[in-house]
């Protein structure tokens, strides 16, 4: 975590000079010696000088060697003041000091107790120049600019002590008043940066931080508040204060969050101000949210207590922890005399006559600020008085002035001119609700391909099961989804700020058109008479509502004379009016008398003339300067009495001319003919203040309608660019989803049809094994025969095997390798003619075990076995079996011209094998599934049929069925 950034001060900067010539030059002339004996002397003031331009801000010997350009403006300034070069020095000590404390680390005790002394050091020090430095040639060591620099620096103090309280975790009363009194700092260095800042003294970035820190320790002190009241079982006013304490943090990080992320050199920061603050208001924030959280949870379930309006809280008391520390206090308990070191030009001029001549120069500089706020208190209080009577614009109205038409006011007609040419805002509303429309359509477009995507996904979920192993898109588009609701908050936001201006808009379009058309045909005079008029405040009024000429009767109160004896009206008035005059003479006399008394009192105006006097005179009399300084510098001060005294008479005399103006004037206004004229200038006052309060609405309406449509068309902007971008992610998102889906289906097709191809061989093995254990053993047999193993049946390929578990095309019917040459009955049994004449529907020749794939006849026997039925030929029957039989042989068989069978075995003629074994019990009967699709052809699944459930009558066909319990041989 970073710590918050702080502010310091720039350095004053100097050219390179040469002094060296003009120090032997003012010493020929001043003292009358020879320049030359002081050659080394001013050879080293020059070196000095030249030291205090290298020294820097991050030099510790800048401290103690400092060193003439305007420090903020970077103004050249040239002076010929001694005391000058003493104040930019006295700064750029201040300046060291103020970076040095802004430099250190303030998470370490040293580096956190050098910056709270140096910033409170910073503070004293620009105090003495404020205090012993008057009429600065610079803004930088202006009185103004120096009371600011002197807040921050107390600002930025007081938040250092802050800082190592809450490390030390002190309680939280006392660090509420802590950051009640740095935020009251804060206050008022915000206020004077601005100012500083409008003048273009200040850099703007020091108006931000200063804002930023003002908002943020403000949310301190309440924060800290109302712990402490939660601890004092004021619930209720606990959270008030963190609603407030939120309100400030989120205005401190809306403002932090605005800081530019780069800044310039002139303000004296770093590019990681902004993130510093960010992160520091951003904690701040998260920290106050939780904790309102809590109390609004605990106050709802325990406490129930009332929750106050945060205007209604009292003040959090101040407590005070950092203050500018003197110079005499700075360098208290150290040899100054080791600092300074030894006087330079101690041969030339004695150093108790130069502090006496010093002293001398601070003796008149009192006097000038004694004479010079006299004077600012004299013109106050004539300018108080003279505001208090109205006076001199009332004059205007009893001499007749409201006999004249009311002259247009130059305000209103600013306001006409700025409105002139400004085309209707029609066309600025329709442009933002085009916007609007374009915007809300893309986000409508985002949500919907994302819909349409997660539809997608879930439909594949539902059809594949868990081989779809594709992540939900809930998942993956919250983020999306999410910035597309906070989206169309935010265009619901700014549509109710539109309606709000174009509600203003139509408010005032009248007035708009007025003053737009007044402006454009310079007829505001025109305008302004109108509205005066519905007003009521034209005194000639005629039926029709427009002005009349003014009526011949009715003249001025000069002229008017009720026959009542004693002084006229317009003598008062002329009384009052040369009054008047003396008071201004007066003043006008003051200030002549002022400037020549700053004059005189110079170094400027009295020469180097005037400072050989005066060093002359402390020479003279050095000896005797410890004992009669002070009547000394009396004597010397007397050449300015006359300056004094005209001062204190011209302030007498206005203080008599006052009360004398006071008495004529409420004599003037005590006269019942001023009286009633008097009325009605104050009613015409009245009036022309409600007309002008009118157009300054409208205007003001005006200028915010255009500084709300301009950052409108802006916002509307940058949301049309960020929806456009949110877009491009979406299509990225949805790209990717479809390309992974694709390759995520054609993986689940591979599987399957790998899957099914080891299937169908698992299958395979599992038939051969059970035609093995179907081989029968002879139990007769006087000798065991010799016989040939007929070739095995060739596996069937992967290709073959997919397409027939497929059913795109039927199964291989090659069996054998070596057919036999011979057409034998058990080969003629395999043929689909046989099939169809000699096995019902429901007995194939193929069987199926419980995995379904079809047994091959004389496929898997073992040639060792001494029976196989079907390697003996089948005689021809005379007639077809009877109904309870299960198979019936036609008449097709043939002689058979060897007396050996195909596998080598001796067979009688006419010889009859016997019937297969009976069926197996009924359980045993369902081989295969059923439900899957079986291929047709021979030896397919074409003739296969649902097996019978268990429980029922078998069928006639089903008894006497000879083939149907192999299976149950294992």
């Amino acid at each position: 975590m970073s710590q918050p950034p702080m502010i310091s001060c720039p350095l004053k900067q100097t050219n390179e000079i040469d002094w060296v010539y003009p120090l032997k030059a003012y010493i020929r002339q001043t003292y009358g010696d020879d320049p030359e004996r002081y050659a080394e002397e001013c050879n080293t003031l020059n070196r000095l000088r030249q030291d205090m331009r290298g020294a820097g801000k991050d030099s510790a010997a800048g401290r103690d060697l400092l060193y003439r350009l305007d420090a903020f403006t970077q103004s050249p300034i040239s002076q010929y003041s001694l005391a000058y070069e003493k104040a930019s020095i006295i700064f750029n000590i201040s300046a060291v000091l103020s970076c040095h404390a802004a430099n250190q680390n303030r998470f370490e005790d040293t580096g956190l107790k050098t910056a709270y002394h140096s910033f409170q050091a910073a503070a004293g020090m620009f105090t003495y120049i404020n205090e012993n430095f008057l009429h600065a040639p610079s803004t930088d060591l202006s009185r103004d600019t120096i009371k600011t620099l002197i807040s921050v620096m107390l600002a930025q103090g007081q938040e250092v002590f802050l800082e190592k309280q809450i490390a030390d975790r002190k309680k939280v009363g006392l660090l509420a008043k802590l950051a009640s009194q740095a935020a009251y700092l804060y206050a008022q260095t915000v206020e004077g940066v601005q100012d500083n800042f409008h003048r273009g003294i200040f850099d703007k970035l020091w108006v931000q931080v200063a804002q930023i820190k003002h908002h943020h320790i403000s949310s301190l002190a309440q924060f800290y508040q109302g712990l402490a009241d939660d601890d004092a079982n004021s619930h209720g006013m606990a959270i008030s204060r963190l609603q407030v304490a939120e309100i400030d943090a989120r205005d401190a990080v809306r403002l932090a969050v605005a800081f530019p992320s780069s800044v310039s050199p002139a303000s004296n920061l770093s590019s990681e101000t902004g993130p510093s603050l960010s992160e520091a208001c951003k904690n701040h924030l998260a920290n106050v949210q939780e904790r309102l959280a809590a109390f609004n949870k605990d106050n709802d379930f325990i406490y129930h207590h009332t929750i106050p309006a945060g205007s209604s809280l009292s003040v959090i008391p101040k407590l005070p922890a950092a203050k500018a520390i003197p110079v005499s206090e700075l360098y208290q308990g150290q040899d100054i005399q080791r600092i300074i070191g030894p006087d330079i030009f101690q041969k030339l001029v004695p150093m108790a006559v130069t502090e006496s001549a010093s002293l001398y120069d601070e003796e008149k500089a009192k006097l000038v600020r004694a004479e010079a706020e006299n004077v600012e208190t004299a013109n106050g209080e004539m300018a108080a008085s003279l505001d208090y009577l109205k006076l001199p614009e009332s004059l205007n109205v009893l001499k007749g002035g409201m006999d004249q038409q009311p002259s247009v006011d130059e305000g209103f007609r600013v306001w006409c001119d700025e409105l002139a040419g400004h085309e209707p805002f029609g066309k600025a509303f329709e442009q933002l609700s085009s916007d609007k429309i374009r915007i809300n359509d893309v986000l409508d477009r985002n949500t919907k391909q994302l819909d349409m995507e997660e539809s997608i996904c879930e439909k594949m979920r539902s059809k594949y099961g868990g081989d779809w192993t594709q992540q939900p898109s809930s998942c993956l588009t919250s983020t999306l989804r999410s910035e597309i609701h906070n989206y169309r908050g935010t265009i619901e936001e700014a549509s109710n700020s539109d309606m709000q201006l174009l509600n203003t808009a139509r408010q005032y379009e009248s007035d708009f058109d007025e003053m737009r058309s007044a402006g454009e045909t310079d007829e505001a005079d025109i305008l302004y008479h109108r509205a005066m008029q519905k007003v009521g405040t034209m005194r000639h009024k005629g039926k029709n509502g427009m002005l009349s000429p003014p009526l011949p009767q009715e003249g001025s109160l000069l002229d008017e004379d009720y026959g009542e004896g004693g002084t006229t009206v317009a003598d008062q008035i002329a009384k009052v009016e040369d009054l008047l005059k003396r008071l201004n003479l007066i003043k006008r006399d003051r200030m002549q008398v002022l400037k020549d008394l700053k004059e005189k009192a110079s170094f400027l105006y009295a020469g180097f003339s005037n400072l050989q006097l005066t060093l002359g005179v402390l020479i003279l009399n050095k000896k005797s300067i410890s004992n009669h300084e002070s009547q000394l510098f009396q004597a010397e001060l007397e050449k300015f009495r006359p300056h004094q005294n005209r001062l204190l008479q011209g302030t007498h005399k206005q203080t008599a001319l006052m009360k004398e103006l006071t008495k004529a004037y409420s004599d003037l206004l005590q006269d019942k003919r001023v009286r009633s004229e008097q009325a009605r200038y104050e009613g015409f006052t009245r009036q022309r203040n409600q007309v002008m309060a009118k157009y300054r609405r409208v205007y003001q309406a005006f200028s915010g309608l255009i500084d709300g449509l301009m950052r409108a068309q802006s916002f509307y902007t940058e949301m049309g660019e960020t929806v456009e971008n949110l877009e491009k992610n979406v299509e990225v998102f949805v790209g990717n989803r479809r390309s992974e889906g694709a390759q995520l289906l054609a993986q689940i097709e591979r599987d399957k049809s790998i899957n099914i191809t080891g299937q169908a061989d698992r299958e395979r093995d599992r038939l051969r094994e059970l035609m093995e254990r179907m081989s029968m053993e002879p139990s007769t047999s006087p000798t065991k025969s010799t016989t040939i193993r007929p070739p095995a049946a060739p596996r069937l390929t992967e290709t073959e095997t997919h397409d027939f578990t497929l059913n795109k095309s039927p199964p291989s019917s090659n069996y054998y390798s070596k057919p036999s040459p011979t057409k034998n009955m058990a080969a003629s049994l395999h043929t689909p003619s046989a099939l169809s004449q000699g096995y019902s529907q429901t007995s194939n020749n193929t069987y199926y075990d419980r995995g379904g794939d079809p047994l091959k006849p004389n496929g898997s026997s073992s040639v060792s076995d001494p029976y196989n039925p079907m390697a003996y030929p089948y005689q021809s029957v005379s007639s077809p079996p009877t109904a309870g039989q299960g198979f019936y042989y036609p008449n097709h068989a043939q002689p058979i011209p060897q007396a050996f069978s195909q596998h080598g075995q001796y067979l009688p003629q006419g010889y009859i094998p016997p019937p297969p074994p009976g069926p197996p019990p009924p359980s045993q009967m369902a081989f295969g599934n059923p439900d899957l699709a079986h291929p047709s052809g021979p030896g397919g699944y074409a003739h296969y049929q649902q097996p019978r459930q268990s429980g029922g009558p078998p069928t006639q066909r089903e008894q006497h069925d000879p083939w149907a319990g192999l299976n149950a041989w294992k």
